[in-house]
């Protein structure tokens, strides 16, 4: 999302979500944080636990607290597919985060800040995405590619900068945002970036998953459906929307390999729109 026609109000503030103080004094007067910081790295944070820990979760917390003193209205945290049935420790810390910005809607007590969270799935062409690696390979004829089967939901940041202020704009507090997102086969978002080029095969690295879960079957009572995005509501919020008697619910994994996934074509169409080099 552009930023050019606010740039006379907005200004930036160098931090780390480990220092709270720092925090205090970049929240003061705020009405809306939206809490994106973490270390991301799923290789490194299985080789460095301590400092994932204390950026994803304890970061998480005091983003939440310093909410709550200042008396922001509402506070999302942008999480990850990740989180779903996670096998790495960055999917368990913002499993984490996650469940620590749903509870943080009783932990305020009279203080009434709103917490919400955003599950989605891969930024197009953010830092350490396969797509830079893709396009930097691509001379060399050769591309690495962990598993052929591999399957993977993809969003742009234009999307989901949109999505979040949506979101801000419509949470009620403990509400977990998924957006529906596309499907693509990593073997085909490799034939698109580097057609002709040959596939080194180099398996999953330890804690990757295969394919991308947004929702788990025993979320999925849970789950409110709407045209563009799934809602879970885990605290219960009371809407006539949402079924009242869960074990009665038809249960569905929202995974990226039991979605139509793009076609070649589509792929290329979102790539150029939505990634440059």
């Amino acid at each position: 999302m552009k930023f050019s026609k606010f740039s006379k109000k907005l200004r930036f503030l160098l931090g780390d979500v480990r220092d709270k103080e720092r925090l205090q004094r970049a929240a003061s007067q705020v009405d809306y944080i939206v809490h994106s910081a973490a270390l991301k790295h799923i290789a490194s944070g299985e080789y460095n636990p301590t400092e994932v820990i204390k950026t994803n979760i304890m970061g998480s917390l005091n983003v939440i607290e310093v909410a709550l003193d200042q008396r922001v209205k509402k506070t999302i945290l942008i999480s990850s597919d990740k989180a779903c049935s996670p096998v790495s420790l960055y999917g368990a810390s913002k499993l984490c985060a996650e469940k620590l910005f749903i509870d943080a809607n009783f932990y305020g007590g009279f203080r009434k800040t709103v917490f919400s969270v955003i599950r989605c799935g891969n930024f197009l062409g953010s830092r350490g995405s396969v797509i830079p690696i893709f396009n930097e390979q691509k001379d060399s004829e050769v591309l690495t590619i962990t598993d052929p089967r591999s399957t993977r939901f993809w969003v742009s940041t234009e999307d989901i900068a949109k999505f979040t202020l949506k979101c801000l704009e419509i949470a009620k507090g403990g509400e977990i945002f998924i957006p529906k997102l596309p499907s693509i086969r990593i073997i085909d978002l490799a034939k698109v970036i580097a057609p002709g080029a040959k596939h080194k095969i180099i398996g999953l690295r330890p804690a990757e998953k295969l394919h991308e879960i947004l929702i788990s079957e025993d979320e999925s009572p849970y789950v409110k459906k709407t045209k563009d995005y799934y809602l879970i509501n885990l605290l219960g919020i009371k809407e006539k929307t949402y079924n009242p008697n869960p074990s009665n619910t038809k249960r569905f994994t929202y995974a990226s390999n039991l979605q139509n996934p793009l076609s070649l074509k589509e792929i290329s169409k979102l790539i150029k729109k939505s990634v440059s080099f």
